[in-house]
């Protein structure tokens, strides 16, 4: 694996996931093959889970680290070609990320969208040009359309939590990614991702998926192929087994929060339309606009462990990888 973008990147979901859940339960039995190896991480944009799950990763792997903050100790980049660098650009990213791919074996890049222009955050120039440039493998810490690391952290949470032989289980979880409401206008790579990785485990038999949303908040197409849309949460909660939480804007009138009718933050009330389903969230959360205090602070929240296992997500990559540049 030279690169992990996608869901489309990992041959297969399933083992990956197993593969996942082993490095969990043997943390350090990889050291060697990241010894006198170097990831560099690279971010444009604020990271919390990010940053120290996939720095966490590393080190149980024998890697080195090595964390640049762009945003706040880079030069400013340009990535246009053919123009002259005389505004407030300072290095253009082909010197710099193959600079950057001389000190690094790996490289992760974290880079959010501008939400201005659709065709240009969707085209994911900065992103492309990085993995062209830099020269080596690349693992994507939330670009402008996906976050991988997040929701194969999410699939991995799903399979170790479900229990079929559970009362009134249905035989393979009902997932349903939920619209939130929320104060400012938020990209839509995280439901982009989940809804991508969650319809590839439906069609593996792992899951059944629904997205609930507005009118107006459907996602792009290019991601949401085999879920069941819903614009009632109601219709949507009833029977569902896990419920993903999240805020995301418009991409048909891209960026911009519509309007929408009341009742669509997630609380004790709604949880019991559900089958005692388990409620996730990839954080950070906003608590009672998103999603109620009482159920990040109950028994049915999943944040803590989803979080958790981000950093089994980003070993898991990085094995991988570590594995074929030996």
């Amino acid at each position: 694996m030279k690169l992990f973008t996608s869901v489309h990147d990992v041959p297969n979901i399933k083992q990956f996931v197993n593969d996942a859940l082993a490095l969990k339960a043997s943390p350090y039995a990889n050291q060697d093959l990241g010894k006198n190896k170097t990831l560099g991480l690279v971010f444009m944009n604020p990271s919390l889970r990010t940053r120290l799950s996939t720095q966490k990763a590393a080190l149980n792997l024998g890697m080195n680290v090595m964390v640049m903050n762009m945003d706040k100790e880079g030069w400013a980049l340009e990535t246009q070609d053919g123009v002259v660098m005389n505004g407030s650009t300072v290095e253009h990213i082909r010197e710099a990320a193959a600079v950057m791919g001389e000190y690094c074996d790996i490289l992760g890049l974290r880079s959010f969208p501008k939400l201005n222009n659709r065709d240009e955050d969707y085209n994911e120039d900065f992103f492309t040009k990085f993995v062209q440039y830099c020269g080596v493998p690349v693992v994507s810490l939330e670009s402008a359309t996906r976050h991988p690391l997040q929701s194969f952290a999410d699939l991995i949470t799903i399979h170790e939590t479900w229990n079929p032989l559970r009362v009134g289980a249905n035989a393979k979880p009902k997932v349903v990614l939920a619209w939130a409401p929320h104060v400012k206008a938020l990209p839509q790579a995280v439901p982009n991702s989940f809804a991508e990785w969650m319809c590839k485990a439906q069609q593996e038999n792992m899951l059944d998926f629904t997205i609930a949303q507005p009118e107006g908040y459907e996602l792009s197409e290019d991601f949401t192929t085999g879920a069941k849309i819903e614009y009632d949460l109601e219709t949507a909660l009833n029977g569902a087994d896990y419920i993903y939480v999240k805020n995301w804007s418009s991409y048909k009138e891209y960026g911009k929060v519509l309007t929408y009718p009341d009742g669509w933050m997630m609380n004790n009330e709604k949880l019991g339309l559900t089958n005692d389903a388990k409620v996730m969230h990839c954080l950070p959360v906003r608590r009672d606009l998103e999603l109620s205090s009482e159920i990040l602070d109950g028994p049915n929240s999943l944040v803590i462990q989803e979080a958790g296992n981000r950093l089994w997500a980003a070993q898991a990559v990085l094995k991988t990888m570590l594995e074929e540049l030996k």
